[in-house]
């Protein structure tokens, strides 16, 4: 580089560091222009117009070095890792699932990029493909649990329930020690799935291997509540108390925004109330004012919300 580009690129990176982003962008673009194959200077370039908000230029920037990444013999990755957290950012799937399959290509026993690529499947609603992905690396790492909690997901999101439940069984007999951790991942995807029978019967594997876990006494109340068996939710959280008193105040909070958003709202109040009790933080009484205001009692709402005012 000649002296007066690395004149310009130090006057463009104390640019940077100031916020003078578009000062900076115009003297890397000279550069750039005059030297095209330099890689710095074109990163440079690509966090400048990120940084200044222009995500469109910083992904054509990023796109050219990755291209170059791609012919290398050594495939660095480092504008792949700068596309996929800009894809993913933007939720732009489609150019994710892309930029993984053109690395997979490149480098197709690379763990990590069959990692991403899995991901990018799952992520883009490809549950097959991801499916197809995980089973790879179980084949090339058939004693790693990641990789079958990873294909247990892919699995579930394809509708194969049993399958799913039998990868993340499989993972917690090679991590035996965590096989209560398993059974909470599945439950927890039935829940979202809005399978609370199925969830309530794994959380109840969950607690007879780890009977003092609040974490698992408190899901385990929240499908109570998706089964409409309130009062045996509320069991639940209390046990969760039980076990860790100094985070009572947490419990009951999450309590009532459980009940809360099945319309449970006079059992919610009850449930803000007595963390209020506990620990009279602003955010309880927002969520009490909230639960108030949906019963249709806009009176104690606002004197609600005056208390949590008044606490700095």
């Amino acid at each position: 580089m000649t002296d007066e580009k690395s004149t310009k690129r130090d006057l463009a990176e104390k640019l940077l560091q100031k916020g003078k982003y578009d000062e900076a962008i115009v003297l890397l673009e000279d550069i750039h222009q005059e030297s095209p194959d330099e890689d710095p200077v074109l990163l440079m370039l690509a966090w400048a117009y990120y940084d200044s908000g222009k995500t469109g230029q910083a992904e054509k920037c990023l796109t050219i070095l990755f291209d170059r990444e791609l012919e290398r013999k050594v495939f660095t990755g480092f504008a792949f890792d700068e596309l996929v957290r800009l894809y993913k950012q933007k939720k732009d799937f489609p150019n994710l699932v892309n930029i993984c399959e053109r690395a997979v290509a490149a480098q197709p026993d690379d763990v990590g990029l069959l990692t991403e690529l899995g991901n990018a499947y799952l992520q883009a609603g490809q549950a097959d493909r991801a499916r197809l992905t995980y089973e790879k690396l179980i084949a090339m790492e058939d004693d790693n649990p990641a990789f079958y909690c990873l294909w247990g997901e892919a699995l579930f999101a394809a509708g194969l329930n049993k399958e799913s439940e039998d990868a993340y069984r499989k993972a917690g007999q090679l991590d035996p020690d965590q096989l209560d951790s398993y059974y909470f991942r599945i439950a927890v995807l039935f829940q979202k799935a809005d399978n609370h029978q199925e969830a309530r019967r794994l959380l109840n594997k969950c607690l007879n291997l780890n009977p003092s876990s609040p974490l698992y006494y408190c899901s385990l109340g929240d499908s109570l509540i998706g089964l409409g068996k309130l009062q045996d939710a509320i069991n639940a959280y209390n046990q969760a108390v039980e076990f860790d008193r100094a985070d009572a105040d947490a419990y009951y909070n999450r309590l009532g925004n459980s009940l809360m958003k099945t319309g449970n709202f006079s059992e919610a109040v009850a449930a803000f109330q007595t963390a209020i009790r506990l620990e009279p933080l602003p955010i309880y009484y927002l969520n009490l004012s909230s639960a108030y205001r949906k019963m249709g009692l806009d009176h104690e709402a606002d004197q609600t919300i005056g208390k949590a005012d008044k606490i700095h």
